[in-house]
């Protein structure tokens, strides 16, 4: 199995899987029960019905040995490999009743982190040789965020915060509660301070007068640069127009002080011209909460 990342533990991970192999087999899987024989024996192969990246290979072999210990996983890549439309992949050979009732929530598993992981190369890839990093949010399905984040590391990108206790993120909300920018800013500074905490503060800007007060105000570790990429429809072309002026002048502002990070109107048409600003980072929702699932089947037969 694939070095888990250090935000996942195995034991994390194995009760993770006993819980969602509770919810799809409850007290037992009925149909494999009374019609497939405990002595019979299968093999599965694990097909790939598009192009994309794998992920979630790791997490098959803890389902199917938490179903029965004697299934055997055999694989032609790792997780994070390329696949092409019509591969075989892997298989998975033992009791034919175990790889039944562990073959849904393989699925489900594979073909979800599949389909984050080849979203996010494909970000990255439309962002390739230029600095800004692609970056994940919590943006992801409840339960699920750790294994929707490890697949965006799996697609060539990089975790934001897991959750709301690993980094300072003053966001407009907090701003609008707090007072202004500053006051927002400083009171995050003084409990890092006062509870010798290890985070860093990021600050969400929606102005250029915003980013000049959070430069004044000197607390933040990185500015988010928020809704700054303005997109028009071009009724004559058909087509659309990517406006960064705002995000680019915001950047110029920064010039470097602290990190900056893009977020808003992020898609594979703006990316690139986002990436060129300047920002070190990008991040974008859709890749965890508008995943498509990449289409892998897993075919079985007696051995």
């Amino acid at each position: 199995m694939n070095d888990l990342p250090d935000y996942i533990s195995e034991e994390a991970l194995r009760g993770f899987v006993k819980d969602a192999l509770a919810e799809d087999v409850g007290s037992g899987d009925i149909t494999t029960e009374a019609v497939v024989d405990e002595t019979v024996r299968a093999e599965g192969q694990f097909l790939a019905k598009a192009d994309g990246i794998l992920a979630g290979l790791t997490m098959a072999e803890y389902v199917f040995s938490t179903v029965d210990d004697r299934i055997r996983c055999s694989w032609q890549c790792g997780d994070g490999g390329a696949i092409r439309a019509g591969a075989t992949f892997g298989t998975a050979r033992g009791p034919a009743q175990g790889l039944l009732v562990a073959e849904r929530l393989v699925l489900n598993l594979m073909q979800r982190m599949s389909g984050i992981a080849t979203l996010t190369h494909r970000f990255v890839d439309a962002v390739k040789g230029l600095p800004g990093q692609i970056t994940d949010t919590r943006k992801t399905a409840p339960g699920l965020r750790r294994l929707d984040k490890w697949a965006v590391r799996l697609g060539g990108g990089t975790n934001h915060r897991l959750g709301l206790d690993d980094m300072f993120l003053v966001k407009e909300n907090h701003i609008a509660a707090a007072g202004g920018v500053a006051q927002a800013l400083r009171a995050a500074d003084r409990r890092r301070q006062e509870q010798a905490l290890p985070m860093l503060i990021e600050v969400e800007a929606r102005t250029l007068d915003e980013v000049r007060d959070v430069l004044r105000t000197g607390c933040a570790d990185r500015i988010l640069l928020d809704n700054m990429v303005d997109l028009s429809v071009d009724g004559h072309a058909g087509g659309g127009r990517i406006d960064v002026s705002r995000l680019r002048a915001a950047t110029a502002l920064i010039d470097g002080r602290i990190p900056a990070e893009a977020s808003g109107n992020v898609t594979l048409d703006t990316v690139r011209a986002i990436a060129e600003t300047g920002v070190q980072y990008i991040s974008c929702g859709a890749l965890t909460h508008s995943v498509e699932a990449l289409d892998i089947s897993l075919q079985l037969r007696i051995v």
